[in-house]
């Protein structure tokens, strides 16, 4: 194993020596599962990667993957971390949060968006141990993920200590600052972040449980071995209370760009994605564009379905990391430059 590649469970990023000539593992160094939080015992971690470029700090991205809120974990991510690792200057933070069926089946929908948002403060905290910039900060995540990250724009402003609790349904975050409270971190705007990649997010949780997101024909239950239920818990649903639904869903939850500003967004989707499919993509943008919020771009990744982001290759869709997710990664290095470069 190369030295680039030594992995350090919650401590600092390994030294290695940049060379003109290495290979791709070469190219950075990972910090495998630091642990960053632990909600009720449930260790969260993420893997971060420091490119080898030499520079004293880079951007961060913090990615977050996808996987219906049911399944998957950021190994799914591993390839896209280390491709944007490794083909551009940039420090990559793959996180996991809880999903639905953990805890023995009890985790909420805002709990999953308080542990985003946790990781994010963490990572503002600490990601200079491994040469990333916290006042550089991109969240990126697909389909759940996309959701996900999407939230950290829409909704990281709004931070209360009693989080769903109260009636105003705020967020409290899973990890928070020493010595701060959700209410002093919404103050100081501390989940500010400078630019978001959306590939085929889902923004409409509200519509999805009212379309059968909690019911057993939804086959992510299946695959994740839990028995369908309530996103919020066992006997509630969106259509007795719709504004915890709708308080998770970004579609409801765009503010006018008079009132507050969002920062730039690229939204990737693939042209057959039969899942969160262009055009959802395309009246989520109408949305923001109406609120007066500009400063938006949009590629579709022509003849690709969805996932195309994952690692490894998936025959029932007939993708692969290698053939499918380059292009995209690629446009994402190109967007982002642009703005930090």
């Amino acid at each position: 194993m190369a030295a680039s590649l030594l992995s350090v469970d919650g401590g600092g990023p390994v030294e290695t020596k940049p060379s003109q000539q290495v290979s791709v593992q070469e190219r950075f160094t990972k910090a495998s599962d630091v642990v960053w939080a632990s909600p009720k015992g449930f260790d969260l971690t993420m893997d971060i990667y420091t490119p080898n470029t030499g520079k004293k700090s880079y951007p961060v991205i913090v990615m977050i993957h996808g996987g219906g809120w049911l399944i998957n974990n950021k190994s799914i991510m591993n390839e896209a971390a280390a491709y944007l690792a490794s083909h551009s200057e940039y420090v990559v933070c793959n996180v996991n949060y809880r999903l639905l069926p953990d805890g023995s089946n009890t985790v909420k929908m805002n709990e999953i968006v308080e542990d985003v948002f946790g990781a994010v403060l963490w990572v503002k905290d600490n990601i200079g141990q491994y040469k990333g910039n916290p006042g550089q900060l991109i969240v990126t995540g697909d389909s759940a993920g996309g959701h996900l990250a999407t939230m950290v724009v829409m909704q990281g402003h709004n931070l209360e200590s009693d989080g769903f609790a109260g009636s105003t349904l705020g967020f409290r975050p899973t990890y928070l600052p020493k010595g701060k409270t959700a209410e002093q971190v919404a103050k100081a705007n501390g989940l500010a972040v400078q630019a978001a990649l959306i590939s085929y997010g889902a923004f409409d949780l509200y519509g999805s449980a009212l379309g059968g997101f909690e019911k057993e024909g939804n086959m992510f239950w299946a695959m994740a071995k839990a028995k369908a239920r309530g996103m919020f818990g066992e006997g509630v649903d969106a259509s007795a209370q719709p504004a915890l639904y709708k308080q998770v869903s970004p579609l409801y939850l765009i503010p006018k760009a008079s009132e507050r500003k969002l920062p730039p967004m690229l939204f990737t989707v693939g042209s057959n994605d039969n899942l969160t499919t262009p055009a959802s993509i395309e009246a989520f943008m109408g949305k923001l564009k109406e609120a007066g919020h500009t400063n938006l771009e949009y590629w579709v990744h022509e003849g690709r379905p969805h996932a195309f982001l994952d690692s490894g290759s998936n025959q029932f869709l007939g993708i692969s990391f290698a053939k499918d997710a380059p292009p995209a990664l690629d446009k994402m290095i190109n967007y982002l430059n642009k703005i930090f470069y």
